[in-house]
């Protein structure tokens, strides 16, 4: 009788099943329903000794020992052939003449070229199979109790077995697994990265650890997760690979936790940095450039700071923000080589927006304007006014904040922050992040403001009390320059005069207000002053200086002075100095 061919993929995957367990021979065996032998593998011939010519076409009965029931075995195969499959033990009869017994598996399966239904049997010799079992014990408890995934593979990296934890991670049942590979289930994971880590772990021999898988699967579609996977390549006794054991372990919250704490310790560095570099000076511009280039790239790919027009050009907030907003670019970074910078309007550019504008809406509601998915309906409100929104978008701005710059009370600017890297839109901490940020940069301008106004202030005091024309007495030449130290010492309490008396003589006399600024330049006034007055008394040098102490200890806040004064008497060439 010729043998039937059967070709199956239960076949392949129970043998391999039964490859990883070690050496236990597992005959696959295949009858008619009415029991007569149609298969006879190679394992079936190696287990009972019996060739394909000595088997086909006998009722599998005839196997049995001579000594057994025949109508039980009988009616095990009719059970087998009508039901949905039957497990048991029985004895055998070796071809050399000895009881050999057989732990069996027979379940039907549908016929595919004759009809009618074809019993498949699966046997195994028992003894082997109990002790295979017995050492297994814990391992089969930990196989299906275990909240780790867990699978077995074969040498093709096809599935044999999985866990309840791992059907309940991929969300497939077992049977979607067995014989099929990662990359086959679940596209939307890392698959082929974690597939050469799986090849690297049976070429080499070494296990792979915490190999990451990312992605979704059909337990979370919705979502991305993140596993770490571990594999150990499975050996027979003489050391040659014979599958995978894989674990794996759904670490997205642990991921989420830990980026989440690096994202913190970035920020904090973040923050830390700006404290150093945003308001190492007093100017304007150099500020808002030192906010720009902070939040690049650490938090945004291009920043640009505006500040309100009227500040720019007088240093003063100007009106409100009813009508729209004037600004004008003070910074940007990069400076160059990005597209999206070159896009935006250049540095010192005035800008003009609506009332309707997200530019003025971020600084008329004075807290920030957040657009988390740039796209097409974003740029179309603007895209009747401007281009740049829509040029912007074809570069790949995907996200990006609009935060107002404010200090004491007083709406500055803004600075906006764009993103273009794929790593998703800005999040509510960067959003806070990029406002901390631009507090600090607000504070910051808001006192170069300030110095400007009370330096401007300062200054007028201090050069409209300095003597602009000396017309010294004769016989006397006088030359004399305002020079300061330095741009931050320009406006104190320096100042210099000349005082001519009725009789020809000359008080010359400098002096110096210790501090900067208008008090420093308020005090110096009222010492000029005093000293002008006493000098055309004609009181002596020391009774001058006497005085003067007194005029500074009457002032409200005591302050610091020096002063020199010279009376110079061309008539006799002789000046006393005190």
């Amino acid at each position: 009788m010729e043998q039937v061919p059967f070709d199956d993929a239960t076949t392949a995957a129970a043998r391999d099943a039964g490859g990883w367990l070690g050496d236990l021979t597992v005959a696959v065996v295949a009858t008619g329903a009415d029991g007569a032998i149609v298969r006879w593998d190679h394992a079936a011939e190696e287990l009972l000794g019996y060739t394909p010519h000595d088997v086909l076409g006998r009722h599998i009965a005839d196997l049995l020992h001579p000594g057994a029931d025949r109508g039980l075995g009988r009616s095990l195969w009719e059970g087998a052939a009508t039901g949905h499959g039957v497990t048991g033990t029985v004895t055998a009869w070796h071809k050399e003449g000895r009881p050999l017994d057989l732990e069996i598996w027979a379940a039907p399966v549908p016929a595919r070229h004759r009809g009618g239904t074809t019993v498949l049997v699966f046997a195994a010799e028992a003894e082997a199979a109990r002790r295979i079992r017995g050492s297994s014990v814990v391992w089969d408890g930990l196989f299906a109790r275990s909240p780790v995934g867990i699978a077995v593979l074969d040498t093709q990296l096809r599935f044999l077995r999985v866990n309840p934890a791992l059907e309940a991670m991929n969300g497939l049942p077992q049977a979607a697994h067995i014989g099929r590979r990662l990359v086959e289930i679940l596209p939307d994971v890392n698959a082929p990265d974690m597939e050469r880590s799986m090849r690297r772990a049976l070429d080499e021999g070494r296990p792979v650890l915490d190999s990451r898988r990312t992605g979704r699967t059909p337990a979370d579609p919705d979502h991305d997760h993140v596993w770490s996977g571990s594999y150990v390549r499975l050996e027979d006794a003489d050391g040659r690979p014979i599958g995978l054991a894989a674990t794996l372990i759904d670490i997205t919250a642990q991921q989420r936790a830990q980026l989440e704490a690096e994202a913190g310790r970035r920020h904090l560095a973040l923050v830390n940095e700006a404290t150093l570099k945003i308001g190492t000076s007093l100017d304007l511009e150099r500020t808002a450039q030192e906010l720009a280039d902070v939040a690049v790239p650490d938090l945004a790919d291009v920043v640009t700071v505006d500040v309100l027009e009227s500040l720019a050009a007088d240093g003063e907030p100007g009106a409100g923000l009813v009508g729209g907003a004037t600004l004008r670019r003070l910074a940007k970074a990069p400076l160059t080589g990005s597209p999206v910078a070159a896009a935006l309007a250049p540095l010192g550019r005035t800008l003009d927006f609506p009332a309707s504008a997200p530019y003025a809406r971020a600084l008329g509601d004075r807290r920030a304007y957040v657009v988390s998915e740039f796209d097409e309906r974003a740029v179309e409100p603007a895209a009747g006014h401007s281009s740049t929104p829509a040029e912007l978008l074809r570069l790949g701005v995907h996200s990006f904040i609009m935060t107002p710059l404010l200090a004491r009370g007083v709406v500055l600017g803004l600075a906006t922050f764009y993103r273009t890297r794929p790593v998703g839109p800005f999040t509510k901490d960067e959003v806070d992040l990029a406002g901390e940020l631009a507090a600090r940069a607000a504070v910051c301008v808001d006192n170069a403001r300030l110095y400007s106004r009370e330096h401007d202030t300062a200054t007028v005091l201090q050069r409209s009390m300095l003597p602009q024309h000396i017309t010294p007495p004769p016989g006397i030449e006088v030359a004399h320059r305002y020079l300061p130290a330095s741009d931050v010492n320009e406006v104190g309490g320096d100042w210099y005069d000349v005082v001519d008396l009725k009789d020809g003589r000359a008080v010359l006399v400098i002096g110096d207000v210790m501090g900067h600024g208008t008090p420093a330049a308020a005090v110096m006034g009222r010492l000029s002053a005093t000293v002008r007055a006493l000098a055309r008394l004609d009181l002596a040098a020391d009774e001058m200086c006497h005085q003067l102490e007194a005029a500074l200890r009457d002032l409200a806040e005591p302050m610091i002075a020096t002063f020199l004064c010279v009376v110079v008497d061309p008539a006799t060439g002789r000046c006393g100095i005190t």
